[in-house]
């Protein structure tokens, strides 16, 4: 297990960045999150699909599909890349605190 240290604040994560309990996260993990990925800040599109994504972990116990997210958001793959460097999986899902998705996000 490795350690993730932002701003002081340390993270259990697995070998590729996830938190290892997702159940430690909340706004503020997210905005360091984020902050280590090159997101200097967090607007209303980043929340709205971290809260999408989020929302679906708990309900269904995994990552929703990134087709799932443009639909819930409204906003295009395109532009989640845009707001996500990483992508949906490696990005986003780290944001909102996710362990590694299995499948296609």
């Amino acid at each position: 297990m490795a350690i993730l240290e932002i701003e002081g604040r340390k993270f259990d994560v697995d070998g590729d960045g996830f938190l290892s309990d997702p159940y430690i996260w909340d706004d503020d993990v997210a905005s360091l999150i984020a902050k280590s990925d090159g997101i200097d800040s967090m607007n209303e599109k980043h929340w709205s699909i971290v809260n999408i994504i989020r929302k679906h972990w708990e309900e269904k116990g995994m990552a929703p599909m990134v087709r799932t997210i443009c639909q819930e958001s409204g906003i295009r793959l395109r532009e989640i890349y845009e707001l996500f460097p990483l992508g949906p999986a490696r990005g986003a899902c780290r944001v909102a605190g996710l362990p590694k998705p299995d499948g296609c996000v």
